[in-house]
């Protein structure tokens, strides 16, 4: 299992009248979490794409559970459970306030693309080989 926490500051734009984080933008934060897990890794979608691989999402899961609100910093924890073994990866999410209470969990799923052929492919070997050493294999 790979692990990874980040932090972010609830803008002001990101809240709706009730001072409440608007509820779509738990998917951005969700990938902030994900962009610096990969980037922990060593990589980068940037560098993926070099690489010949696309990530698009294909499916999210989103749980509020208490709201969070502007400028509260708030940490994204970032969980790879499994290794990826065909051409989809699963990262879960756990988002939470300055209490540490959570406020929001979700589970987000990605492919690998080719961007030659636009199909399905496996994950780049090189990132394989990094996220085998936190797994039993």
């Amino acid at each position: 299992m790979y692990e990874h926490s980040t932090t972010v500051r609830v803008r002001y734009a990101e809240t709706d009248q009730m001072d409440i984080v608007y509820y779509g933008n738990y998917a951005q934060y969700f990938e902030v979490g994900r962009v610096e897990c990969i980037r922990d890794l060593g990589f980068s979608y940037k560098k993926m794409e070099e690489m010949g691989v696309r990530m698009p999402v294909v499916k999210l899961e989103i749980e509020y559970l208490r709201p969070a609100h502007y400028d509260e910093l708030l940490t994204i924890k970032t969980v790879i459970k499994e290794l990826p073994i065909k051409h989809e990866i699963i990262f879960y999410h756990e988002v939470y306030n300055e209490k540490k209470k959570i406020i929001t969990r979700g589970k987000v799923e990605l492919f690998f693309i080719d961007i030659a052929t636009n199909k399905r492919t496996y994950m780049p070997e090189n990132l394989r080989k990094t996220l085998e050493h936190f797994f039993e294999v």
